[in-house]
């Protein structure tokens, strides 16, 4: 209640307040949070362990990414290496997943294949996550007029169909790999920047948002330091998520011809030359539709496993 008299060296009296320093969180408390926080991680790493789905999924997405990565050294054949007389051999121990028309190895153009996957899925997503993320908050965060307009512009590009898209670009430029990503990344962007939408307007208005504009923190370090970290985690639930539905995209656009050319490698293409040859070759197919199967199981087991453990509204719906 009294502000106690202070003497300094010189004999001057200084008057301290020492209700101006705010004082620290004892120790215990911090230990107290630190070890809460520390078995709630160990809590959700457990629950992910028990989760046979989400176990599953990882090992898929292990196996696609290793295969991917490791793929010249592990493929047999060379991709392009033309056997002729092997031509259309069926599965056996020399050739695992027989030969196509040209008779090249199957199973090595499979392995090179998924890694054109890997790679468009890689920048496609990481690019769509960070410009739908930036333009999700910028909506959630800014002016109404600002967030109806790139609600507009999200709808826009939802609307327009991925093919006709796709038709409309390769007649500009003709088909690349270059193309492929691109319209993966104009595709997908919507989808991540709704998320952050929904996100940042649950946020702008909570109590410690007010209280870092009342203490005069500029809009930019709010969301860099207050918004972003919360949202990120959503994002990065449905960025597993929607690996395969890029590989998809870019497995239909090549077996189209409008992506991958030929005679590189790609899982829509060993389709779209098995489909010509179902008849006398149907391994061609069966063999470029497996791994399209497994990475989309994969992911799919695995987001829906870590949006299991870290949405508590979904832990608690089940």
């Amino acid at each position: 209640m009294f502000c106690s008299p202070t003497f300094s060296l010189h004999g001057l009296i200084h008057v301290s307040d020492s209700r101006s320093d705010p004082p620290l969180p004892p120790a215990p408390a911090l230990d107290a949070r630190r070890e809460s926080a520390r078995r709630e991680r160990g809590d959700k790493l457990m629950r992910f362990l028990a989760n046979w789905q989400g176990m599953a999924g990882l090992a898929l997405v292990i196996l696609f990414v290793a295969s991917a990565i490791f793929a010249p050294w592990i493929a047999p054949y060379d991709p392009n290496a033309m056997d002729i007389p092997a031509r259309m051999s069926p599965p056996g121990w020399a050739h695992l997943a027989g030969t196509d028309q040209l008779g090249r190895d199957t199973f090595s153009r499979i392995l090179h294949g998924g890694r054109i996957a890997l790679m468009i899925a890689a920048l496609g997503v990481t690019a769509s996550l960070v410009i739908g993320l930036a333009l999700g908050m910028i909506a959630g965060y800014g002016p109404r007029w600002l967030d109806n307009l790139l609600l507009m512009l999200f709808d826009a590009v939802r609307s327009f169909p991925t093919i006709i898209l796709a038709l409309a670009t390769v007649a500009l430029t003709g088909p690349s790999l270059g193309v492929v990503l691109a319209i993966v990344i104009i595709t997908t962007i919507p989808s991540y920047a709704r998320v952050a939408r929904t996100a940042t307007l649950a946020l702008r208005n909570t109590e410690f948002i007010l209280a870092e504009r009342a203490l005069g923190a500029s809009t930019l370090r709010i969301m860099w330091h207050h918004v972003m970290p919360n949202v990120m985690g959503p994002l990065l639930i449905l960025a597993a998520m929607e690996v395969p539905v890029v590989v998809t995209i870019e497995a239909g656009l090549s077996f189209l011809g409008l992506g991958v050319r030929p005679p590189q490698a790609s899982w829509g293409t060993i389709l779209n030359e098995g489909y010509l040859v179902i008849r006398d070759a149907p391994w061609m197919v069966v063999a470029g539709g497996i791994p399209l199967i497994l990475t989309t199981l994969g992911f799919t087991f695995l987001g829906e496993a870590l949006r299991d453990i870290f949405d508590p509204r979904m832990g608690r719906g089940r």
